[in-house]
């Protein structure tokens, strides 16, 4: 394949990383597993430190200095992510532990303590992580709602007669990921959001491999809650984000009580504070949140449609050379425009955590496993992939060293 003139700046961008700078067994680390979690840029370490060692204090509870600043640094985090995901208002963003505490927010406190009740529905996919079916099983065993799923067609792609199908004047949420983190579909998320609203129903969007990776505006896409993990956008762990529409947040009732969420308490009875306060009870991760706000700069910086422009390059480079490899299957989308920045596949001769540690030992880092979706492995009837991921550090040389330690690979198991 002839490489044309990159998008991104990789070696540049590379010093920008003090991990990469770290040897495994003796060789330069070949970091290929940011689907899990990305790597930290020297930028985002830093404001991290610089909370703790300058301005380190509650949120909204002082009124001297350092609390002062550290609730300026909190809340204007939150208003550097309504910007960068196109929200109407601050008050949309709600700060949460990451993806998963986002949907469970929104499974407690619209399902469990909604309105729902026997004969309504939830309809989501076979593609989604975990993450997106536990919550949803927890509002089916309270509330007696029937559950559906969405299948997918042979080249990993939604089929979508299951959408016009499944939904109906009984759906109450279609919940769908933008981007799959094993098959890398990316999906039509206005389409689906345009189709749950025709019958009054909302729309929930698992943006974890998303919003890292490319541009996403939720009032194009019009859905009604949207969450997404800081750790995979080079945030620091244990921040992430519920985007909800405020009227949808309004309808909910808060999960976790105590702290900033009330408003008023009296013995046997309270009520919660506005949107999106009533979301964040106890004490909330001021210097995550600050960390999440530099990594949003850093992207920015580079520019959002250069790193989508880089991952298709490296996809494309991905899927040819992987595609020589004799035996491999490939799972997702051929298209390297039509799936997010990574590539899961499987080698017969080889289970995939056997070619993770014989890639280990090479240096290069991949995921291993059923990638916290077994109802998708059992769809496409294999128990675990082998799976490459890429972002804005990462180059073709870090997919020729894949190659060849795959190559390894096979000379192990011939």
């Amino acid at each position: 394949m002839e490489r044309t003139k990159p998008s991104l700046d990789v070696a540049k961008i590379k010093k920008d990383f003090p991990i990469m700078e770290r040897k495994i067994h003796g060789k330069p680390l070949c970091y290929l597993d940011s689907a899990a979690t990305s790597q930290k840029p020297r930028q985002v370490i830093e404001a991290v430190s610089e909370f703790y060692s300058n301005y380190n204090a509650n949120v909204h509870r002082a009124i001297y200095e350092l609390g002062e600043d550290a609730t300026r640094g909190y809340e204007g985090a939150r208003e550097k992510i309504a910007h960068f995901i196109n929200a109407r208002s601050s008050s949309e963003i709600v700060f949460t532990r990451g993806t998963t505490e986002s949907i469970n927010i929104v499974a407690y406190g619209w399902g469990i303590k909604g309105k729902l009740g026997k004969g309504d529905e939830i309809v989501s996919t076979v593609m989604e992580h975990h993450s997106n079916h536990i919550p949803w099983f927890f509002v089916q065993d309270y509330k007696g709602v029937k559950l559906s799923w969405i299948d997918i067609d042979d080249e990993g792609y939604l089929k979508m007669e299951d959408l016009d199908r499944l939904v109906t004047e009984r759906t109450k949420m279609v919940a769908v990921t933008q981007c799959s983190n094993v098959l890398g579909t990316i999906n039509p998320i206005k389409e689906i959001a345009k189709k749950a609203h025709e019958v009054n129903a909302l729309c929930l969007v698992d943006a974890a491999q998303s919003v890292p990776h490319f541009p996403v505006d939720v009032q194009n896409l019009d859905c009604d809650l949207l969450a997404f993990s800081g750790h995979k956008m080079l945030g620091p762990t244990g921040i992430g984000v519920l985007y909800g529409k405020e009227k949808v947040l309004e309808e909910m009732e808060p999960m976790l009580g105590g702290g900033e969420m009330i408003r008023e308490v009296h013995l046997g009875r309270a009520t919660w504070n506005d949107v999106p306060w009533k979301f964040e009870g106890g004490t909330p991760d001021p210097a995550g949140a600050v960390g999440l706000g530099a990594a949003i700069d850093y992207l920015s910086s580079l520019g959002m449609q250069n790193v989508r422009k880089h991952e298709i390059e490296l996809n494309a480079y991905g899927l040819e050379m992987l595609g020589k490899i004799k035996g491999i299957r490939i799972l997702g989308p051929m298209d390297p425009k039509k799936r997010g920045g990574l590539i899961a596949f499987t080698i017969p001769e080889a289970h995939p955590h056997d070619i993770a540690a014989i890639l280990d030992a090479e240096g290069i880092a991949i995921r291993s496993g059923h990638n916290c979706a077994q109802p998708l492995m059992e769809r496409c009837g294999i128990p675990a992939t082998a799976r490459a991921s890429f972002y804005v550090y990462n180059s073709p040389e870090d997919i020729d060293r894949l190659i060849k330690g795959l190559k390894k690979v096979q000379e192990v198991f011939a």
